[in-house]
């Protein structure tokens, strides 16, 4: 039960084109959104979209398999978990950001 944890699974579109980022070392860090959609009917019996989006990052060779073949709009299954960190702008406010870190990633679609 320990590998349930933390862990996120996610079908969605690329709301844009992945951020590649390659460190100083070579490793290859991917960063890009993922929404994810669910429809259901109101009170008035009115079809409803709800949209969600999330924040995904991939490292290393998921990173590389992302540069390459992945675009705005595409359809991708994701598996990952939930990491939370925080950061400080240039104005030196402080962020907090909630992402899910890719380990699996599986194409889906055309």
């Amino acid at each position: 039960m320990n590998a349930l944890k933390n862990k996120v699974q996610l079908i969605g579109n690329l709301g844009q084109d992945p951020e590649i980022i390659t460190m100083e070392n070579g490793t290859k860090l991917a960063k890009f959104s993922l929404a994810t959609t669910e429809s259901y009917k109101n009170a008035k019996g009115e079809k409803v979209d709800d949209t969600q989006w999330h924040n995904v990052v991939a490292w290393g060779k998921t990173a590389e398999i992302v540069e390459t073949y992945l675009l705005k709009g595409k359809q991708v299954a994701v598996e990952g978990k939930l990491t939370h960190r925080s950061y400080e702008t240039k104005e030196g406010e402080k962020r907090y950001i909630t992402e899910v870190r890719c380990n699996e990633l599986l194409m889906l679609g055309k």
